[in-house]
C-alpha cells in the first residue's frame, strides 16, 4: 500500500509502552467528570458504601459507579450492559475507572439504590453553576414535555379503553359462532379442522372478556380512573399532535436566559401543566438564590390562583391567558370586549353601557362578583351579545387585578413568547435526541427521575464545558 498513510504492525514489540494517561487528552470532557466526582462528599449526598465493610469482599467505590453513569450519560450510553462492555474497551472510560470493570448487575444496582443520592449530584452542580455566576439574568423560562415510559399502549387502560375493547370482543365471539354454525353443516374433515380452532379461539376471547371485567374493578378503585401494568406510575397522556397520545411521564423544567442551563426539573405523571407554574417558580428560586425572578411560560400553565400565588411570593411571571369562553365559540362578544373601569367598580360593553355589581357568590373556591345592565333588554346589539332572555352577565374574581397586571406586562412585552420559546425548547430536543426511542429505561417515578436528573446533569456538563472550557472548568471546580 504505498503513498498511502500506514498504521503499526499489530505484532510490533514495543519496549516501553505508551501510558494510559497519554490517550486522554488534556481538553478531555472525561478529566472533567474525574474532577467534579472527586470534588463531591458522596457520604453528605446520601451514597451507600462510603464506608468500606470489615469483612467480605472488597466492594467498589460509589465514585467509580457514579463515573461511569455520568461519562455513559454524556455519551448516551445507558445501559448497564452497555457500559459494562464499554469499561473493558473504551479507553477513556479505563483511564476514568483505572481500568475497574464492575459486573452489569453491580453497576444497575448502583443506579438502582441510590437513586436520591444521584438526584443530589444533578442538584449539586447547579449550586456549582451558582457559585459560578453563571445565573446573571433573573429570566427563567418553564415549560413541560411527554417522554415515554418503558410500557406499552397496550398494557395502559382505562374505562374507554376497557369499554371499547369488550365490544370489539364482543363483536369477535358473535361473527366466531356465525362461522362455527356455517362449519357445522359442513361435513368434512376441513370443516372439523376448522371447528376446532374456532373453538380455541372463542375460549380465548372468553378468557379476554372475564380479564377485562376484572380490570374495570380495578379501575374504578385507582384514583385517576388508568391502570399501567409494566410501570405502574407511567400514565396515558395526550400529545401535541391530534388524536396522538403515549403512556409516559411529564417532565417539567425550569432554563435559565442566559446559559439555557436547566436549572431544576421533576417528573410528573400529571397529563397537563396548569398546577405547576407555582412549584417549578419556587424550585427555580431556590435553585438559582434570584429573589426577583421573572419567569415567562406558554398558555398552559395558565391558572389564576397559580398566578395570585407567584404575586404574593414576589415571582413575576408571564404567562398568555387561554381563551376558553363558550360566548367567544358561539360567535359573541367575549369577556375581553368588557373593559373594567375600577374607579368605578363597573364594566364597559361594546355598546358602551355600564355593567353594574349585583351580587357575589363562591365557585370552586373562588369568590367571583358578578356584574350586569339594565339595558340589555334594549340594546342594538343584543344578538351579538347573549342568545337569552336575562341581560349579559360578566363575572369577574376578586383577583382579577393581578392577572389584569400579568397581561398588560405581556402586551408591553410580546417577545417573552419568543424567548421562551428559544429558551426551553431547545433542551428538551436535545435531551430525547440522546434518548432516543425508548426515552427510559427504568421504571417507576422514583427510578424514572433519577434516570432523567442524570440526563439534565450530562446536559448541564455539556453546557458549562462549551461555556468555560474544560481546562477553566476544571480549575474552578478545584477552587
Amino acid at each position: 500500500m504505498k503513498r498511502f498513510v500506514e498504521g503499526a504492525d499489530r505484532k510490533q514489540a514495543v519496549l516501553l509502552p505508551e501510558y494510559l494517561e497519554d490517550y486522554v487528552s488534556d481538553d478531555n470532557p472525561v478529566r472533567v467528570v474525574d474532577v467534579f466526582v472527586n470534588e463531591l462528599d458522596l457520604r453528605d449526598l446520601g451514597f451507600d458504601g462510603t464506608a468500606p465493610a470489615e469483612t467480605g469482599r472488597p466492594s467498589y467505590h460509589p465514585s467509580v459507579l457514579l463515573k461511569i453513569y455520568i461519562y455513559g450519560y454524556l455519551n448516551r450510553i445507558q445501559s448497564s450492559r452497555r457500559l459494562k462492555r464499554e469499561t473493558q474497551r473504551n479507553i477513556e472510560l479505563m483511564w476514568l475507572t483505572g481500568r475497574l470493570s464492575p459486573d452489569f448487575k453491580t453497576i444497575a444496582d448502583f443506579r438502582r439504590n441510590n437513586g436520591k443520592a444521584i438526584r443530589n449530584v444533578c442538584s449539586q452542580f447547579i449550586v456549582l453553576c451558582r457559585n459560578l455566576d453563571l445565573f446573571s439574568k433573573s429570566i427563567v423560562a418553564i415549560d413541560g414535555s411527554k417522554f415515554k415510559a418503558v410500557n406499552n399502549r397496550d398494557r395502559n387502560f382505562t374505562s374507554a379503553k376497557v369499554k371499547a375493547r369488550l365490544q370489539q370482543i364482543d363483536e369477535s365471539i358473535a361473527r366466531y359462532l356465525s362461522a362455527l354454525e356455517t362449519a357445522d353443516r359442513t361435513q368434512s374433515d376441513v370443516a372439523e379442522a376448522k371447528t376446532s380452532r374456532i373453538s380455541d379461539k372463542i375460549s380465548k376471547l372468553k378468557q379476554q372478556m372475564q380479564d377485562l371485567k376484572a380490570m374495570e374493578q380495578r379501575l374504578r378503585e385507582s384514583p385517576d380512573g388508568q391502570v399501567s401494568l409494566t410501570d405502574p406510575d407511567s400514565r396515558s397522556m395526550a400529545t401535541s399532535g391530534r388524536g396522538t397520545g403515549m403512556v409516559g411521564y411529564n417532565v417539567q423544567t425550569a432554563v435559565d436566559d442566559t446559559h439555557h442551563l436547566s436549572v431544576t426539573h421533576e417528573v410528573t405523571n400529571i397529563g397537563n401543566d396548569r398546577g405547576q407554574l407555582t412549584n417549578m417558580a419556587g424550585q427555580a428560586r431556590a435553585a438559582t438564590g434570584i429573589e426577583e425572578l421573572t419567569v415567562v411560560a406558554d398558555r398552559g400553565y395558565f391558572k389564576s390562583e397559580e398566578v395570585l400565588q407567584c404575586h404574593e411570593a414576589g415571582i413575576t411571571t408571564f404567562v398568555p391567558k387561554p381563551l376558553t369562553s363558550g360566548k367567544n365559540a358561539d360567535g359573541y362578544f367575549g369577556k375581553q370586549d368588557f373593559i373594567y373601569i375600577a374607579k368605578d367598580d363597573e364594566y364597559l360593553c361594546p355598546a358602551q353601557q355600564r355593567l353594574n355589581w349585583r351580587f357575589t357568590n363562591i365557585e370552586h373556591g373562588m369568590t367571583l362578583h358578578c356584574y350586569s345592565s339594565s339595558a340589555c333588554s334594549t340594546c342594538a346589539i343584543r344578538k351579538q351579545c347573549t342568545s337569552g332572555k336575562q341581560a349579559r352577565r360578566i363575572k369577574r374574581w376578586e383577583h382579577e387585578a393581578v392577572v389584569e397586571a400579568m397581561q398588560k406586562r405581556l402586551d408591553q412585552k410580546p417577545d417573552m413568547m419568543r424567548i421562551r420559546r428559544q429558551t426551553v425548547e431547545h433542551p428538551f430536543g436535545t435531551l430525547k435526541f440522546w434518548m432516543g426511542a425508548a426515552h427510559f429505561l427504568m421504571k417507576t417515578r422514583e427510578h424514572v427521575s433519577t434516570e432523567m436528573s442524570l440526563h439534565v446533569l450530562a446536559y448541564n456538563l455539556r453546557r458549562v464545558m462549551a461555556i468555560l472550557g474544560t481546562g477553566s472548568m476544571m480549575q474552578k471546580m478545584r477552587a
